[in-house]
């Protein structure tokens, strides 16, 4: 399986467990089962293109999963899927958004035993053809989380606001991540389960850049490979203007960046309203020592008020690098719950080695539970 590769990493590592303090990527162990999870809400038309195109064998992966996650269908999203041969969902009964339905999935798929995770769409705009590609990378060692690279600027119904704001956007995360991504929005993703015990969705709008920034903070390795995606099937459900997007991913953007850098962040409007303060009471000053006695209220007031806000931003960002800093502890013991509730003793396998039984062509495997011996 060829295609390019980009790699990044991330600027900020903090000591943890041994898994967090590789410095490279820990090939999966042998016996690797993937879980592919897709995020539905009412694909009825799609979603059998979507299963019928995951492959069933790939090269170093002993078991492929599909899980499917629906966020609130009204449609027959769950009973096409089960037709294919799906027997793994987690269903919301209302619609949750795709930052939780994605968290949910995640967790599902932990419980499941996977070594990776495989995150595509259910409106069929990923060539899931290529999952194989997705998690070599992984399986050779060589990172932690792959990401498709959609090569924006070939997607035709793409226009040229919307190319634009995606590089725009990708460029924002990189710097805010420490990476060097084409692609920051791009959905179509491979985790190890060493990665996804590490990272922590919080916003509903959408997961992508979180994790991102998130990882590259954490100094996971990140790489990228470069697809083609499939022709445009639907309006995107995510939001419904560009504005509305431009909103909501840069209020994901902001919030990630706070969590991380915060000091970096108000030390930076401390200084700019340091600096506007001391320039006016500078005026000030001058225009007395000139002779100039007039009241000059107005520099004296904007100083005044630009000081304090720049000592309040000096607070604000000791305070929020404190609560960075248990953030940080509590990410620590978050790790280590989910290392002992995901742990090897309960681990999902299957009961024999069948693969394919009473599934349709193009289907993943049917698959039951027992529990196997730790290792």
């Amino acid at each position: 399986m060829n295609g390019s590769v980009v790699s990044n990493g991330g600027p900020e590592h903090r000591p943890s467990t041994p898994a967090s303090t590789e410095t490279s990527p820990r090939r999966p162990a042998p016996g690797v089962r993937l879980v592919v999870q897709v995020p539905c809400l009412n694909e009825e038309e799609t979603i059998g293109l979507v299963l019928s195109s995951i492959p069933r064998q790939i090269d170093g992966v002993a078991e492929i999963l599909v899980l499917i996650i629906d966020d609130g269908s009204t449609d027959r999203t769950v009973e096409v899927a089960k037709s294919h041969g799906v027997t793994h969902f987690v269903r919301h009964a209302r619609n949750r958004g795709l930052g939780r339905s994605f968290h949910d999935g995640v967790q599902r798929a932990l419980e499941l035993g996977a070594d990776i995770v495989v995150n595509t769409d259910g409106d069929n705009q990923y060539p899931q053809e290529r999952i194989g590609d997705l998690v070599q990378p992984i399986l050779r060692g060589e990172a932690e989380i792959v990401i498709a690279d959609r090569q924006v600027h070939l997607v035709e119904h793409f226009s040229r606001t919307k190319k634009a704001l995606q590089k725009f956007g990708s460029g924002v995360v990189n710097r805010a991540a420490g990476t060097k991504l084409p692609d920051a929005a791009s959905g179509f993703r491979a985790y190890s389960r060493d990665s996804l015990m590490l990272l922590n969705t919080i916003t509903r709008f959408s997961y992508c850049m979180e994790t991102i920034i998130q990882a590259g903070n954490k100094k996971l390795k990140i790489v990228s490979i470069p697809i083609v995606t499939n022709p445009k099937t639907r309006e995107s459900r995510l939001f419904g203007s560009m504005r509305e997007h431009m909103m909501k991913s840069a209020g994901a953007i902001i919030r990630s960046y706070i969590m991380y850098k915060p000091y970096a962040i108000f030390s930076f409007f401390a200084a700019i309203f340091g600096l506007v303060g001391a320039f006016f009471f500078a005026r000030y000053g001058i225009l007395l020592l000139a002779g100039d006695r007039g009241g000059h209220l107005q520099s004296i007031l904007v100083g005044a008020v630009s000081l304090i806000v720049a000592f309040l931003s000096v607070i604000i960002g000791i305070t929020a690098d404190l609560i960075r800093t248990n953030r940080m502890l509590i990410e620590d013991t978050l790790e280590h719950t989910k290392k002992m509730r995901f742990g090897r003793i309960n681990e999902y396998v299957p009961l024999d080695e069948s693969y394919g039984v009473g599934l349709d062509g193009g289907a993943v495997p049917l698959v039951t539970q027992r529990a196997r011996a730790p290792r």
